[in-house]
């Protein structure tokens, strides 16, 4: 099958977790709403309300305050996120039995051939989200187009509560005038690279070489060069299996004060920690990944018997790799990650470096 005859569709939440709390909290809708938060804490999400004024999810939450005085945080209710997506997932399943989850407020569809024998993708979006609102009072985007990368880039476009169609002989000239940091994959620091090498616009990333691009962005050169042209051949993987899950931060000043890098840790513990709870993951190997102001790299991994169970052992441990740390200099990126989870069907062999970690544990 030509990759041009795919129809897939990308279904998003509009700010999932925001949107549960305002609908079973009436006295909570129309205000600006963070989940999550605390003191020393981060946003897991938050309300168009509260966006409006800058505040975002994994922001700490004294930002968050900052920016947006009258915010009201909640605290989250997982076991209620995780009941709803499971309708949201039944839904889907109506239509198609290729369904790649992304997290519990997102998935990929593959509708090419569907149970219903509709010929229209965006008719099947539109009966998708339909069926969501009546079903759970919340409302949902969705884009629609060729390949997964494009139908990602879509959902974004209309929200909330919208969809957006990229046809086939429409996707060159889409992709040649979208702005580069709507790019799926294409982050703060890489789009401030690009635009430092005069690449605005799709067509400008468009005009580059692959030999160039690899040498500018690495491995991800290749990615940008095929993307630009509508190229990506990723299937939508119904059973895919992850095995790690992570979180990081490039800082755009090189940090150095141990007092930031405590604050950092411990922001990066709470996201993390949120995001295995969003997606009811549960892992024992942690790994602290640091990237030097000369880009030089840093990682070292502890593995427990159990399971982590909290921020506060994140936080723990993720201090006692950074002083294991063979560099006293400048940071640029910070980053945690979890592996060797529970979503693993068949046992990982692994040749690990053994260092003495008793003592994290006391």
């Amino acid at each position: 099958m030509s990759f041009l005859s795919r129809k897939i569709i990308h279904v998003d939440m509009d700010a999932f977790y925001a949107s549960v709390e305002q609908h079973d909290n009436p006295a909570l809708r129309g205000k600006p709403v963070a989940v999550g938060g605390g003191h020393r804490g981060v946003v897991s999400a938050a309300s168009y309300e509260a966006r409006k004024y800058g505040v975002r999810s994994a922001m700490p939450s004294k930002t968050a305050k900052e920016k947006c005085p009258h915010l009201i945080f909640v605290p989250p209710r997982f076991a209620r996120y995780k009941e709803i997506s499971k309708k949201i997932r039944e839904i889907f399943y109506e239509y198609t039995d290729l369904v790649e989850p992304l997290s519990l407020d997102e998935a990929y569809l593959d509708v090419t051939e569907n149970k219903k024998q509709i010929e229209s993708a965006n008719q099947i979006a539109r009966e998708i989200r339909q069926k969501i609102y009546e079903q759970t009072g919340l409302t949902a985007s969705a884009g629609i187009s060729i390949n997964k990368f494009l139908a990602k880039v879509a959902s974004d476009i209309n929200k909330p509560n919208g969809q957006k169609t990229i046809h086939p002989d429409k996707v060159e000239k889409f992709l040649e005038e979208l702005p580069v940091e709507k790019f799926y994959g294409v982050g703060k620091v890489t789009a401030n690279k690009m635009f430092s090498l005069a690449i605005y616009k799709g067509k400008d990333l468009k005009n580059k070489p692959l030999e160039e691009l690899t040498r500018l962005f690495g491995k991800s050169g290749k990615y940008y060069y095929d993307v630009v042209r509508g190229i990506h051949h990723s299937h939508v993987k119904p059973h895919r299996i992850q095995k790690s899950v992570a979180v990081e931060q490039t800082f755009f000043e090189d940090l150095f004060d141990q007092q930031q890098i405590d604050e950092k840790l411990q922001n990066l513990s709470e996201e993390l920690y949120n995001r295995l709870q969003k997606n009811n993951i549960l892992g024992r190997s942690l790994t602290l990944k640091i990237k030097y102001k000369d880009f030089s790299l840093f990682t070292r991994s502890f593995t427990k018997e159990e399971y982590f169970t909290s921020p506060e052992q994140f936080f723990k441990i993720s201090k006692k790799l950074w002083e294991l740390r063979p560099f006293n200099k400048a940071v640029r990126l910070l980053g945690l990650s979890l592996s060797q989870l529970n979503t693993e069907q068949k046992k990982q062999i692994s040749v690990q470096l053994k260092i003495p970690f008793e003592e994290f544990e006391n």
